[in-house]
């Protein structure tokens, strides 16, 4: 099995070394580089070739949110996974709409956190359905009005099955769940997923149930 290469930013000299010891005793990670900074990770990225980034959010002198979007914004991006000392903050909900596959809390239990990176690694975001739902709330509020009629605009590119694949994603459905609830295959839910990230020029699973959110399908689920 090939192992999944992660680079590790952080400007915390001591949390690099935890992550670094924490991970390295996983057979199935490859630890391919480190940095210091938001600044360092393109050339680290083209000089490691890493599967998944795990990022900070607060670093010096470029922050782990525009890192991310620059990362993300390359044909040949890694999936990225932000740090963050808080369960509900504006700017990790900043980092999922910029592409990122989700984010862990650095009290996360070791355990969880390279379960983490094995999840992101095979396409998985890692939220739970509870934590997705608190984000989304956590996005409401301010030009709620013009957000919703934007994400409804985007929305007229799925056809009806997609849509009700792109709600169920926003409920935090896996797809086995989603199969059984519109009564098709696992295979087909996949495939449909597929589609509505290409239709919408979206990154990841957590980005669907973002803007399913935002144009308001969720609120009876909430």
């Amino acid at each position: 099995m090939t192992a999944i290469r992660l680079l590790l930013v952080d400007d915390d000299p001591l949390v690099r070394a935890g992550l670094s010891l924490m991970m390295g005793g996983a057979e199935d990670i490859e630890i391919v580089g480190e940095g210091a900074d938001g600044d360092e990770v393109e050339a680290l990225v083209d000089r490691t070739r890493p599967d998944v980034v795990l990022m900070d959010i607060r670093m010096p002198t470029v922050d782990g949110l525009t890192a991310t979007e620059r990362l993300r914004a390359r044909a040949d991006a890694p999936q990225v996974v932000v740090l963050t000392t808080f369960h509900a903050d504006e700017q990790v909900l900043h980092a999922l709409r910029a592409g990122a596959a989700g984010f862990v809390l650095k009290d996360t239990p070791p355990a969880q956190i390279v379960d983490a990176v094995r999840r992101v690694a095979a396409g998985d975001p890692v939220l739970s359905p509870a934590v997705t739902r608190q984000l989304m709330r956590h996005a409401a509020g301010t030009r709620a009005d013009t957000r919703q009629a934007r994400a409804r605009d985007r929305l007229t590119a799925l056809n009806d099955r997609e849509r009700e694949v792109a709600v169920a994603v926003g409920r935090g459905l896996a797809n086995a769940e989603i199969a059984t609830g519109l009564f098709m295959s696992v295979a087909t839910v996949k495939t449909h997923v597929s589609r509505i990230l290409a239709k919408l020029g979206l990154n990841n699973r957590v980005q669907i149930a973002l803007l399913a959110y935002d144009a308001g399908l969720l609120e009876d689920t909430l």
